[in-house]
């Protein structure tokens, strides 16, 4: 299995903080942001990595984490997205890399208290198809958020003003190689972007989407100052990527 860390992005919900440098490459606690979704693919035993980043800070990243052997990757790759796509178009960048393998695909401003070692294990024991993890937030109109209907998800709603429910879906994903053939059939959304919980919709129609709910903290890091400054202060009081 193969894992992929989106860290492209403006930023702007950061600014001026994010003007010239890119948010992933900005400090939680001790470490920069992209540590941890590194850490947390490694520590579930994932260590051939692909980032997918943009703008002008995207040669940062190579100074930064060079071929990754410091933190435990074996392969560490690097794709480069032009512009503002959407996150399925950035996972689109992955097919290469990715081939005929699974995928785990991490947002690199997401981060969590606890691990994805029991979610990559299930995932690994699918036939195929596609997992999501689920956690409750306060304000799910600014995710994409699961309806359920007893425990099973019946559809995606992507930042709804209405919220069928509390529980997001968090930046972290589980995808078989379809995934590529699936985005190729995707249409552009409003804003112009091929959007993830357009993909997530296209796995459940299939029937090939299964779901958990985290456990331990989730913190968004680029969805606001306030919230940067709760990741920070939560990876300072209780750490993150626990390996158990």
């Amino acid at each position: 299995m193969k894992g992929v860390i989106l860290a492209g992005g403006t930023g702007s919900r950061l600014d001026p903080i994010t003007r010239v440098i890119n948010k992933q490459l900005l400090p939680v606690y001790d470490k920069p942001m992209i540590y941890y979704p590194i850490e947390a693919l490694v520590n579930a035993g994932i260590t051939e990595i692909l980032i997918v980043t943009s703008g002008s800070s995207a040669g940062d990243f190579l100074r930064l984490l060079g071929n990754g052997e410091a933190l435990g990757v074996t392969h560490l790759s690097y794709a480069y997205q032009d512009g503002a796509g959407g996150i399925a178009e950035a996972i689109n960048l992955a097919r290469p890399f990715v081939g005929d393998e699974r995928m785990v695909v991490i947002l690199g401003d997401n981060i969590i208290g606890g691990n994805i070692v029991e979610a990559v294990r299930k995932f690994e024991a699918q036939e195929g198809g596609a997992k999501v993890l689920l956690t409750e937030v306060e304000n799910p109109s600014a995710y994409g958020v699961a309806e359920l209907a007893g425990d099973e998800i019946v559809r995606f709603v992507e930042k709804p003003e209405a919220p069928p429910s509390n529980l997001a879906v968090i930046g972290i994903y589980f995808y078989d190689a379809e995934a590529f053939r699936m985005i190729d059939g995707l249409d552009r959304s409003a804003r112009g972007e091929l959007e993830v919980t357009d993909l997530n919709n296209a796995y459940l129609a299939r029937g090939e989407m299964t779901h958990d709910v985290l456990e331990g903290y989730w913190a968004d890091c680029g969805e606001s100052i306030e919230h940067y400054l709760q990741a920070c202060n939560l990876v300072e009081q209780h750490g993150a990527n626990r390996l158990s």
